[in-house]
């Protein structure tokens, strides 16, 4: 195919005249290919004919650009701007281009990458190209609207960002913290939840077994004052003659400082994802499907996953939801791994499929019938492969939210299983 077919100029260079004289009442799609900086937009027609291809900087001629946009739809009997969600490189053309009243639409980026070389028989593919594929696409019926979010989409948007960057941080210094629990005092772990309050602010405060044990009426109050009525005085007891007994390595100074910093980053980032958890709860109070879905879930994972891929009953079916939560199936037959292996796809928002695996522990822990299911499931697994199981019951259990969030129905994990072959009442 002749290079000639993905030459493009200058957004300034642009003859107008000879551009607005071609798609004058004509249908057309204009693909665009997003970048940080050089962008490219491919002109085309139902034919597959592409009559222009534009390139531009943003940010300084994006406005330019949507003079020309605007240009385009004034004179052709429809047009539709078509591009892939690539990150927010383009969220402030879309911003414009909505703000100017035009249609924006767009594509799956692997749908553009799986059609590279079925759109002209090479498999490379290049900025110019791929605004033309995407074009193309939309014209194939591959593209749905990407009309901006509402101000209560972003906020609750922003929130769950919020929250999972304290969430990921904590996580992080809560492991930290594990390994260096276990060099210096083993025994903590055993007796305090690894990351709870009073365990952190201990730490915080101490840095170790040593100034524990050296001042144990302190030590003492400080636990009793965090942990109050739900702390076992048993516990407390056992932590200060463990800080006497232990058997860790002899901490320097240093290494005192060290623990009590990575502690006191544990425990701000735990109080900043509480506080970011309470302001999802806030922003999803109201929304009838987080009601039905908190019976099952709780009330934080419930608003999580409305605030991560919307409301289920925004779907149109149970594996549609499923995908936005990246829980569909693929199969990985590359590498090391056995062919026929099925892995889930992890394309959705890390968090909920978090918020949903703890869910789904809570269920398998209380629930006797999913408590038999995986039992079952892991039996039959030779005792192995215990994480797959509970994917397993995640991904039944993403389904069964579809579908009572759109009945407003009461959860019954007997309508997920066959009752009678897992010999449950």
């Amino acid at each position: 195919m002749s290079k000639r077919k993905y030459k493009s100029v200058r957004l300034h260079s642009l003859d107008l005249g000879k551009i607005e004289e071609r798609a004058a009442g004509a249908r057309l799609a204009v693909g665009i290919d997003l970048a940080k900086e050089e962008l490219y937009a491919a002109v085309m027609t139902p034919a597959l004919e592409v009559l222009q291809i534009i390139r531009w900087r943003q940010p300084k001629e994006l406005q330019d650009f949507v003079e020309v946009a605007k240009l385009l739809a004034e004179v052709a009997e429809e047009v539709a701007f078509v591009m892939e969600p690539s990150g927010v490189y383009g969220d402030p053309l879309r911003q414009a281009l909505c703000d100017a009243g035009l249609t924006v639409r767009r594509v799956s980026p692997k749908r553009s990458h799986d059609a590279a070389e079925v759109y002209d028989g090479v498999p490379s593919l290049h900025d110019a190209k791929c605004a033309a594929i995407i074009a193309k696409l939309h014209f194939d019926g591959a593209s749905e609207d990407w009309g901006l979010r509402t101000d209560h989409e972003r906020r609750l948007a922003a929130s769950l960002r919020v929250m999972e960057v304290f969430e990921k941080e904590f996580r992080r210094n809560r492991n930290r913290l594990e390994g260096l629990l276990f060099r210096f005092w083993p025994e903590l772990g055993e007796i305090l939840k690894l990351g709870s309050a009073t365990m952190l602010e201990l730490l915080v405060s101490y840095g170790g077994p040593r100034a524990v044990a050296e001042a144990p009426d302190e030590a003492r109050q400080l636990m009793r004052q965090v942990g109050g009525g739900f702390l076992d005085p048993a516990k407390v007891e056992a932590v200060i003659a463990s800080a006497s007994a232990t058997v860790g390595m002899r901490q320097l100074d240093d290494e005192c400082v060290l623990v009590s910093v990575v502690a006191q980053e544990a425990r701000r980032n735990q109080q900043m994802s509480r506080r970011a958890r309470k302001r999802v709860e806030e922003l999803t109070a109201d929304d009838d499907a987080t009601k039905v879905m908190r019976e099952v879930v709780g009330k934080t994972s419930a608003a999580v996953l409305v605030a991560a891929v919307g409301s289920p009953v925004r779907y149109d079916s149970a594996y549609a939801y499923l995908k936005s939560l990246g829980l569909n199936l693929k199969e990985i037959s590359s590498g090391k791994r056995k062919k026929g292996q099925l892995h889930i796809t992890r394309r959705g928002p890390g968090i909920a499929r978090l918020f949903l695996y703890l869910a789904a522990l809570r269920l398998i822990k209380s629930d006797p019938v999913v408590r038999a299911w995986y039992a079952k499931k892991v039996a039959r697994q030779g005792g192995q492969a215990k994480n797959k199981a509970v994917i397993a019951v995640v991904r039944k259990l993403a389904k069964a939210l579809w579908h009572i969030a759109r009945d407003q129905a009461p959860f019954d994990s007997s309508r997920l299983f066959d009752v009678q072959r897992l010999k449950v009442a």
